[in-house]
């Protein structure tokens, strides 16, 4: 095991919060059973789902009963869109949705239009914020269905979740949002936003990995994907992993107590990793310079291709994009969806912070990158062109 790394891909994943691990590891010892089953041990781990699902309601302020179990995000988004549209084929197959969604956002939508449904692609402006007249302008008799991410996972930004969702609730079009991003970090009521679906996951804030919830507002209906059994409504049928979403539960409630003092470190953080950066010629920041998540940061720097840079700053734990798509060679879609160039997205660096950064990290990623930048620089033969 490499014992120097220096993490700082939190946007990727989270580390298991060390109170979340000690309580799964008590259930997986005490209330391993199958909550479907119709004795005293069913009931037992049955009572931890329901705890689990009032943690979560309670960091989001809705009714327990309105989430579904899911194994995290990707499974979320997949069984909002999919099955909202299908559900509501009826209504019209026009969907809206942004070049800057995650890929689970991005791969539904583009099998959507397989099967024979219309989908706007909306582009963002250069901070990657939605422009509200251009997504009304793209509404037609038809819409119905939207989908847009809360907190972007390359960039950070937060996108106004409040004005989208009562464009979209006025016209009777369902509205998901992916926040995956967001949950456990930001503040987000349900019960007071104008969302219909809402998809999340444990992983990217200190829960365990396999994890995650779909949000259905009263009164929403969404066809099932999946097929085998009457759990949860007949909506996701499998048997519950009881430990891991247990852990999703005491995550929630470990977020809801943190909030505000993460918010508080990771601004502190960023305004020193962006002062540490200022004084690299030719680097620009991609996405919001401000009002974005604290724990995301994108830059990228001149005459710099950004592969080479990542290995040259190991032991520096960063990503050149979304962790999903890492193993591409393709610049990022969502900065050139902002109006990065080929070379300029290739270049690009995400730093993503978290609840166990520190100071003195940011200060070694400083050191790091710079001397990187300045060695790759002394050995190039010249400008990318």
């Amino acid at each position: 095991m490499i014992l120097d790394l220096i993490y700082l891909d939190y946007a990727a994943t989270t580390p298991l919060h060390p109170s979340v691990a000690e309580y799964m590891r008590k259930v997986q010892s005490e209330a391993y059973f199958n909550p479907a089953s119709n004795h005293a041990a069913g009931r037992l781990s049955l009572a931890v789902v329901h705890h689990a699902a009032i943690e979560l309601a309670q960091l989001f302020n809705v009714n327990p009963e309105r989430f579904i179990w899911t194994s995290g995000a990707t499974e979320s988004n997949n069984l909002a869109i999919l099955g909202a549209a299908k559900q509501r084929e009826h209504r019209g197959k026009h969907l809206i949705t942004m070049r800057t969604e995650h890929k689970a956002v991005v791969d539904a939508f583009l099998f959507l239009e397989k099967q024979g449904f219309e989908v706007t692609w909306l582009a963002p402006n250069l901070d990657g914020q939605l422009p509200l007249d251009l997504f009304e302008a793209a509404l037609r008799d038809d819409t119905q269905l939207v989908s847009i991410m809360h907190i972007n996972n390359e960039i950070g930004t937060i996108q106004d979740i409040e004005k989208i969702g009562s464009i979209c609730r006025k016209r009777d079009i369902t509205f998901h949002v992916d926040g995956a991003q967001a949950t456990g970090k930001i503040a987000v009521d349900l019960a007071a936003l104008p969302v219909d679906l809402y998809s999340m996951t444990a992983h990217k804030f200190y829960g365990p990995k396999g994890a995650g919830s779909l949000y259905v507002a009263e009164d929403v209906l969404i066809e099932p994907l999946m097929f085998g059994g009457n759990q949860q409504h007949r909506m996701r049928p499998g048997t519950l992993a009881v430990d891991l979403i247990a852990g999703l539960g005491k995550a929630a409630s470990v977020a809801q107590r943190k909030m505000t003092d993460d918010l508080k470190h990771l601004s502190s953080l960023k305004k020193q990793l962006m002062q540490g950066l200022q004084g690299i010629d030719g680097l620009h920041i991609n996405g919001p310079s401000k009002d974005g998540y604290p724990g995301i940061l994108n830059v990228g720097v001149e005459d710099i291709e950004g592969e080479s840079l990542l290995k040259a700053l190991e032991p520096l734990c960063v990503a050149t994009g979304s962790a999903c798509n890492s193993q591409s060679l393709e610049p990022s879609y969502v900065l050139r969806a902002i109006g990065r160039s080929d070379i300029e997205a290739q270049s690009a660096i995400r730093f993503s912070l978290g609840r166990m950064t520190t100071s003195d990290e940011i200060d070694k990623a400083v050191s790091l990158y710079c001397r990187a930048v300045k060695r790759l620089r002394s050995i190039s033969p010249g400008p990318i062109l």
